[in-house]
């Protein structure tokens, strides 16, 4: 009887390991399981993307939270034997309920009834000094056939710039674009923009007789007419911490052109986040 189970068990973990082997060569080409994650069994990858964007995340009842950061999608679907083994929605999410449960992290929300709303879950994680925010969403069908997976580090896109780069090149007539952060959908900067700020106010306070025009630039998602409000505030925000820091209000002018004058094509996460800029011209 030992030996029986011995091999029954031996038996299983093959056809387990199989499956994942399995599942893995269908994935799509170019796609693979984030590393914090393992991946449930007779799933394989649909398709993935990963780029520097916004995700509105669920975070109770008709509530919801837009995020920016570098985001991972990927989509999982089932190919194993149907039958009462597929995964139910409660299953797939407490499986990354205890894998974030053993980091450190915790369940946000979640919902697995089908009541005119999506259904899935989101969990907060802080690891090694970052910030994650995980989606399993579009859990449709119960059990389970197909789920997307949506991580997010948050952070906002980096830029290195000094402020004598920006002083040559301001000085010879050309604009600095900068990607200063600020909290989705609103003015404030964000902290991790404070050096971009700073060299700014260096640049100034080196060249006291420069005056500068702040252009402020969004996207186009959204309201045209907000955008174009947006786009004034947050020109007004970066002047008001110059003049905070001690630059003079009378060298400072600013305008906001909204959605009008993109850099890059809309259509794309790229060229949007290409798009929500801040320019410096000399005047």
């Amino acid at each position: 009887m030992k030996n029986s189970s011995l091999k029954f068990s031996s038996l299983l973990i093959m056809f387990c390991v199989t499956s994942l082997l399995f599942a893995q060569e269908m994935d799509a080409e170019g796609c693979k399981d984030h590393p914090f994650f393992n991946r449930l069994e007779n799933y394989y990858i649909d398709g993935c993307k990963e780029n520097y964007n916004e995700y509105e995340f669920m975070m109770g009842n008709d509530k919801t939270q837009i995020l920016e950061g570098t985001l991972i999608d990927i989509l999982y679907t089932y190919d194993g034997p149907f039958g009462p083994n597929l995964p139910s929605k409660l299953q797939v999410i407490r499986n990354y309920e205890n894998a974030i449960a053993k980091m450190g992290g915790q369940k946000v929300y979640s919902r697995t009834t089908d009541d005119g709303g999506w259904t899935g879950a989101t969990f907060h994680l802080q690891k090694d000094g970052s910030e994650y925010w995980l989606g399993i969403y579009d859990l449709i069908n119960n059990p389970v056939d197909q789920f997307t997976f949506v991580l997010m580090t948050v952070e906002g896109m980096k830029q290195e710039i000094t402020a004598n780069e920006m002083f040559e090149k301001i000085n010879s007539g050309l604009p600095i674009t900068l990607y200063i952060n600020f909290e989705t959908g609103k003015s404030a900067i964000k902290s991790d923009s404070e050096n971009i700020v700073e060299e700014l106010y260096q640049m100034m306070n080196e060249n006291p007789d420069l005056k500068i025009l702040v252009e402020g630039h969004t996207d186009n998602v959204g309201n045209k007419y907000s955008n174009q409000s947006l786009s004034e505030k947050r020109a007004a925000s970066l002047k008001t911490a110059l003049v905070t820091k001690g630059i003079s209000s009378s060298k400072i002018e600013t305008v906001g052109f909204g959605q009008d004058q993109p850099l890059a094509d809309n259509s794309t996460d790229e060229g949007r986040a290409k798009n929500r800029r801040i320019e410096i011209k000399k005047i």
